[in-house]
């Protein structure tokens, strides 16, 4: 994947925050709302102490795939180059969290984070 070709980012947690986003890409990203269908809202305890710092939160949100279709999640979709997407990568830290490609209810194909504890 290229550095600079557009992708999609789906989160349903602390990157739609404002604070977050300027301290993972050093600048506000520009989302719209979308949704999450076959999934459900868990939480994660987070181990990383940098993690826990940028958000101010011990507890992430995270998703659980459960294939039911009254289930659900919401949140926001971001466009975000590959270079971000790497960034995206260190914040969600590989020994918390995966990142997996699924199709939101608007059609696009995007990135999740999912939960390493949770499965697919």
């Amino acid at each position: 994947m290229s550095t600079t070709e557009s992708e999609y980012l789906f989160s349903y947690g602390t990157l739609q925050s404002e604070a977050v986003q300027r301290a993972t890409f050093g600048r506000k990203l520009v989302g719209i709302p979308d949704t999450l269908p076959g999934y459900r809202q868990t939480k994660l305890a987070i181990k990383d102490p940098s993690v826990v710092a940028a958000s101010g939160a011990k507890y992430h949100l995270n998703v659980e795939f459960t294939g039911r279709d009254s289930d659900f999640v919401v949140g926001t979709m971001f466009e975000v180059t590959g270079k971000e997407l790497e960034q995206a990568d260190i914040y969600e830290d590989a020994a918390e969290y995966k990142r997996i490609n699924v199709q939101l209810k608007s059609g696009t194909r995007a990135w999740v984070y999912l939960g390493v504890a949770s499965g697919e």
